[in-house]
């Protein structure tokens, strides 16, 4: 069983920075990717980035191309979302999850484990 934590959120106006954490309860070097998906009010979970183990490579959703980064820092067992030029639509509750070797990184039905989120609130 893995434990994934959230931290980072809050509130913060639009063009600002935020940067999210999620740290892992054991070693994350066993998962195949990690993945933050984000989940407005009465909205679907969507996906948001991920990075994989073997080379660190990444995806983004469109929607945060350019403004998000995803990494990882195995010796913290934590990964990172940083969040700059954020907007009023990036507000939602964010999660972290971890990938087993299923496939694609981008769906929520990949994942095994998730985190209890944290929430994010970009004022106009």
């Amino acid at each position: 069983q893995v434990q994934l934590v959230e931290s980072g959120g809050g509130l913060v106006q639009a063009g600002g920075s935020l940067r999210l954490s999620c740290a892992a309860s054991r070693r994350t070097n066993t998962y195949t990717a990690m993945g933050w998906f984000r989940q407005a009010a009465d909205k679907e979970r969507e996906f948001v980035a991920a990075i994989t183990r073997s080379d660190s490579s990444t995806v983004y959703a469109d929607s945060v191309k350019g403004r998000f980064t995803i990494s990882r820092d195995n010796a913290k067992n934590t990964v990172y979302l940083q969040m700059n030029s954020l907007k009023p639509e990036d507000t939602a509750v964010y999660y972290c999850a971890s990938d087993y070797g299923r496939l694609p990184v981008t769906t929520t039905l990949s994942y095994d484990y998730w985190g209890q989120g944290t929430q994010v609130t970009v004022a106009s």
